[in-house]
């Protein structure tokens, strides 16, 4: 086997498990910030502000999951909207709770990083879910793909792995057909060389 030949096999193979590399970076974040969620019935929200370091700084993404009102107890940390029906969320800590006249339970929240806990109570209506999971730096991305963009990266990572898989067994059965013919070529090359010997 000659020099040239070993070096294209290391290269080949250098350049296979990058490209595994990348695509298993790929599917990690994917599974973390798509997968994972749907699967398990999470949301994915973003911290955008520093309410709540140093656990997570802006830029966390953390998964929240639905939790009944009950279940909700001081220390843990929910995802709420800002205004009842409004879009705005945010993730704070839960400091205590309260009832009010009708029986129902209020949350006083607080960002880690506040001095006082937020000015208005937090009603079960207004609850998203409780902290499931959260990953630091990984909400910019899921901020920027948006809930389109996460359905198009899953479909197009599925096709993306469906083509490469296509490829590398392509490759491979191509590699083992040279190969095969380099061997057969030997092979000949061998016993023309016997035989002239042989004749010799």
């Amino acid at each position: 086997m000659s020099a040239l030949t070993t070096a294209r096999g290391l290269a080949r193979r250098c350049s296979l498990v990058f490209a595994w590399l990348v695509i298993a970076a790929v599917l990690g974040v994917l599974a973390i910030c798509v997968l994972v969620p749907r699967a398990g019935g999470g949301t994915p929200y973003t911290v955008l502000t520093s309410s709540m370091e140093p656990d997570f700084p802006p830029g966390t993404l953390v998964v929240v999951r639905p939790v009944a009102p009950e279940d909700v107890s001081v220390g843990d940390v929910i995802t709420f909207q800002l205004v009842s029906g409004r879009p705005e969320v945010a993730t704070h800590r839960v400091v205590a709770i309260t009832a009010s006249p009708e029986g129902t339970p209020e949350f006083v929240t607080r960002g880690d990083a506040n001095p006082e806990p937020d000015p208005t109570v937090v009603v079960p209506a207004q609850v998203r879910g409780e902290l499931w999971y959260a990953v630091p730096r990984l909400g910019r991305a899921n901020q920027l793909l948006g809930d389109a963009g996460r359905q198009a990266l899953t479909m197009l990572v599925a096709s993306g792995l469906l083509a490469y898989a296509g490829a590398m067994v392509i490759g491979s059965l191509r590699d083992r057909r040279r190969e095969a013919q380099a061997r057969a070529a030997s092979a000949r090359t061998t016993s023309a060389a016997r035989r002239t010997e042989v004749d010799a």
